[in-house]
C-alpha cells in the first residue's frame, strides 16, 4: 500500500504567543514549533499500514523553509520520503487554497491512501483534508478513531467518532482520504538510527507551476477567506460564587444563564 500523508507545523501549544504587529496573525520570532498533534495521529497509522503491507509512506507539507525540520522528524520516524510545498506563493492559504496545492502535489503519483490529521491546532479549519479529497474525487471520512484493511486490499473499514459515544462504521473503498482524530493511536519516537538515517532521505522541493497551478490558484491569492485580526482572550476578574447547597446553587446558576447570558 503506497501512502500519503499530509502534515503541518504548528506553534508548540504550550508556548506563549503573542500576536504580531499587523495584529493579523502571532509574532513567530524565536517561537518554537512541532508538528501538529492529530497529523502525528495520522503518520503513525498509515506507518502500521504500510509495514504491515510492505508498502511506502511520502509525507507532504506546506510552509516556509523550517517546515524541513518536520519533515526530517517524519522521515526519522519512518516515512521514505518527502514532499515540501515551500514556495512563498504558497503562504498564507486557507483550506480551500492548501487543498488545492496538497491535492495537485499527490495526484502526480499512484496512491491507495491519504492520511491527514482531524483539524490543525492553529487555525483549525478541519477542512484541508476534505478539499484534498474532492479535488482527487476520492471518498473521505472526518474524525477517523479506527482503521482496519479488508481482506483483498480493495476497501477499509474505518470507524469515525461521533456525539455522545456512539461511533460510525464505514467501508470505503480505496483509494481514500481519511482525516484522523488525536488519539487514535501513541506516535512512536524516533530512533538514533532513524535520525541518521533521515539524513540521507529525499525532500523535493515544488512550486506551483511543477503542480499545473498558477501564482493565482495558491496561498492567500487562491484563498476565500481572509483573516483580518487575531486577539487574545480579555482577561476578567469578574467571578460569581453561588451560596448554599448544590441543589440551591444550581438553580441559581441556571437562571444566571437564562435571564443574563441568554445561552440557555
Amino acid at each position: 500500500m503506497k501512502i500519503a500523508v499530509c502534515v503541518k507545523q504548528v506553534p508548540d501549544t504550550e508556548a506563549r504567543l503573542r500576536v504580531a504587529r499587523d495584529g493579523r496573525w502571532i509574532d513567530e520570532e524565536d517561537l518554537p514549533f512541532i508538528l501538529n498533534e492529530s497529523d502525528e495521529c495520522a503518520l503513525e497509522a498509515a506507518l502500521q499500514l504500510a509495514g504491515g503491507s510492505g508498502g511506502e509512506v511520502v509525507v507532504f507539507s506546506l510552509g516556509p523553509e523550517r517546515v524541513r525540520e518536520a519533515l526530517r522528524k517524519a522521515l526519522a520516524l519512518g516515512a521514505t520520503r518527502a514532499v515540501h510545498l515551500g514556495d512563498p506563493s504558497f503562504a498564507g492559504g486557507d483550506a480551500a487554497a492548501t487543498g488545492r496545492a496538497l491535492a495537485a502535489a499527490i495526484a502526480r503519483e499512484p496512491f491507495d491512501l491519504v492520511l491527514t490529521g482531524s483539524q490543525s491546532s492553529d487555525l483549525g479549519f478541519g477542512a484541508t483534508g476534505t478539499v484534498i479529497a474532492g479535488h482527487l474525487g476520492w471518498p473521505h471520512a472526518w474524525l477517523v478513531m479506527g482503521i482496519e484493511p479488508e481482506a483483498g486490499g480493495g476497501a477499509l473499514r474505518v470507524v469515525r467518532e461521533m456525539e455522545s459515544g456512539v461511533n460510525e462504521i464505514l467501508r470505503l473503498p480505496i483509494p481514500a482520504v481519511l482525516e484522523v482524530q488525536a488519539g487514535l493511536n501513541r506516535p512512536r519516537y524516533a530512533s538514533l538510527k532513524g535520525i541518521m538515517a533521515a539524513k540521507k532521505k529525499e525532500i523535493a522541493a515544488t512550486t506551483p507551476a511543477d503542480l499545473g497551478l498558477t501564482a493565482e490558484q495558491v496561498g492567500a491569492a487562491g484563498s476565500r477567506l481572509e483573516v483580518l485580526s487575531v486577539g487574545l482572550p480579555e482577561a476578567s476578574g469578574e467571578a460569581q460564587i453561588f451560596d448554599g447547597d448544590a441543589t440551591t446553587a444550581a438553580k441559581a446558576l441556571a437562571g444566571k444563564l437564562r435571564t443574563e447570558a441568554r445561552v440557555i
